[in-house]
């Protein structure tokens, strides 16, 4: 059995310094109890078995071993992960290729049934370095040997038991007995049948074990809540849950210690009492944050999750997860910030669509079903800052000596032939000027639905003008950008708009005219768009593959990230 508490960082393990730095800019600290069991052994060549729950960080706990083993000169498959289903192959490719941001040339590819076998046969040619698939469609390639997996490394089986339940144990093993026979095995499983137990005993060579208990959690005085929308408005929906809820003092929880600092000035420009706690701040300014927020003169700390370990605040009301954590252990620790002695606490968390599978098992850990909320309307925005003014006005009634004030309303009342009403108006219009009672209308951020996937404007086939200029400006006023997934791949205007709307915090409505061709797509998008919107837009994947945004010249396409084509001339087919 191994300790769920962590008492060493990533740096501590044997890993290569680009991994780390991918790893640090996504804001992992500290291995989670299962990374911090399995990644020692994977990295020793062991194979490995290994019981834990969704939501612990397993995906990282063999992906950053994988990937510290890969050479990347050898553009063959050194390592397969099986995964029971395409959302989950996807996922795990995704964090892949999130890990390796800093490996050049590295190749990973999703196969899954309903994807286009052509385009599949297409990328293995050109090579991959690992490949995610279900067990059918790998069965598929490896029966057509358009697949080799002589040169193997490591196979991974992923959620072993959910493959079980679906029938595909069977097949795990044809594909088991399709490998070298020197090659490490990682089984993962949150229950270990004796179904499994066998396969492990069958395939796997003097196992080391790496299991972590399903901790459960009770937390009747916490009522959690989530919101579920796009990451492009989650400011927005902050700002409106902050202006409605009744609470003393907050958390906000970000995964990066850059975004405490970022969040923390935003919400102070919009007039909140706000501070960040990450652990680049010397401890002084820490205690510091922690001291003002105990003695009422802060309101707000937005921190990461290493920052405010064994914080004990009373006042604390509220938790807000801004950013989803890593794993269900994560989820306990920060909503555990509230509802201390006694008291009742709130906790609210911000799910993309995407993240639904970890909220799951958020509730799973908690024990809770967690109940989804409408962020508040106009109207409600308005009727709470009118409650909070009479509020105030009948505090300062009752507890300050107006006699002056009263003489002065009534000299200035005399002087103008003014009434007690209209003066009393226009002195609550100049202290609420700032922050009217009455806000000006914005639209809410959009709530999630299966209709909200679908873009919000209709789009026009473009034909790309002058050819010469690099930066093509639109009618539309944005600029024309390439990104290399397209019909072949099964892409659609939605999920364009979809992954550029949630990765880029860049509105639906900002987003422009899209062509789809073949092989690849061009994309509208705003002139001024942030150099940081285009950097997280490099990341991204879509239907199962890395765009590789750049900007699109009208020439012949360029080579994709996954090798190089033969040169196609770049114009859409008519009606396209």
């Amino acid at each position: 059995m191994q300790s769920t508490e962590t008492t060493f960082s990533f740096s501590d393990l044997a890993i290569s310094p680009p991994i780390l730095q991918a790893i640090r800019e996504i804001g992992y600290e500290i291995p989670s109890p299962i990374q911090a069991a399995s990644i020692p052994y994977l990295l020793a060549g062991h194979d490995l078995l290994g019981q834990a729950q969704t939501g612990t960080g397993k995906t990282a706990a063999f992906a950053l071993p994988i990937l510290n083993g890969i050479d990347l000169e050898r553009r063959e498959p050194q390592a397969l992960v099986l995964a029971p289903t395409r959302e989950l192959a996807l996922q795990v490719a995704e964090a892949f290729q999130s890990y390796a941001r800093h490996l050049p040339d590295f190749h990973i590819l999703p196969i899954y049934g309903g994807q286009s076998m052509d385009a599949q046969l297409r990328h293995l040619r050109r090579g991959v370095h690992v490949i995610v698939g279900t067990p059918g469609r790998v069965m598929d390639h490896l029966r057509r040997k358009s697949l080799s997996l002589d040169s193997l490394r490591t196979l991974v089986l992923d959620e072993a038991d959910e493959m079980l339940r679906m029938g595909f144990i069977e097949d795990v093993e044809w594909i088991l007995e399709h490998t070298p026979p020197q090659r490490q095995i990682a089984l993962f499983s949150a229950t270990m049948p004796e179904v499994i137990r066998k396969v492990a005993k069958r395939h796997l060579r003097s196992p080391k074990e790496a299991k972590i208990e399903a901790k459960t959690a009770t937390v009747e005085a916490i009522t959690q809540r989530y919101w579920l929308g796009s990451s492009a408005h989650k400011l927005d929906a902050l700002t409106r849950i902050l202006e409605v809820e009744d609470f003393d003092a907050m958390i906000i929880f970000v995964r990066t210690k850059v975004l405490t600092e970022e969040l923390a000035e935003k919400l102070e420009a919009r007039g909140y009492s706000a501070a960040a706690l990450n652990g680049d701040m010397s401890q002084a300014l820490r205690e510091k944050a922690v001291d003002r927020l105990k003695k009422n003169t802060l309101d707000i700390l937005v921190a990461t999750d290493v920052a405010a370990r064994g914080l004990d605040v009373e006042r604390i009301s509220h938790v807000v997860n801004y950013d989803i954590p890593y794993d269900t252990e994560a989820y306990v620790h920060r909503i555990g910030r509230t509802g201390r002695a006694g008291r009742k606490g709130q906790a609210i968390l911000f799910v993309a669509p995407r993240e639904k599978r970890m909220l799951s098992a958020i509730e799973k850990a908690t024990r809770q079903r967690i109940t989804e909320m409408r962020l508040p309307t106009h109207q409600d925005i308005a009727e709470r800052r009118v409650e909070q003014f009479k509020a105030q006005v009948m505090a300062t009634l009752e507890e300050e000596d107006l006699e002056f004030f009263r003489r002065l309303v009534q000299q200035l009342g005399r002087e103008q032939g003014l009434s007690p009403t209209d003066i009393a108006a226009a002195l609550t219009f100049l202290v609420q000027k700032d922050r009217p009672l009455i806000p000006d209308e914005k639209p809410a951020p959009a709530e999630y639905t299966p209709s909200s996937r679908e873009p919000q404007k209709k789009f026009r086939d473009s034909e790309p003008r002058d050819k010469k200029h690099k930066r093509k400006e639109r009618e539309d006023g944005g600029v024309l950008y390439r990104i290399d997934v397209g019909r072949n791949d099964g892409a659609a205007p939605k999920d364009i708009v979809g992954a550029i709307a949630n990765e880029a915090d860049i509105p639906g409505s900002s987003i422009g005219h899209i062509k789809l061709y073949d092989d690849f797509s061009t994309v509208s998008l705003p002139a001024d768009m942030p150099k940081k919107s285009l950097k997280r837009l490099e990341k991204v994947w879509i239907v199962g593959k890395p765009i590789n945004i750049r900007l699109w010249t009208g020439d012949a396409p360029a080579a994709p990230a996954f090798g190089k084509p033969k040169q196609k001339k770049g114009y859409p087919k008519k009606n396209g």
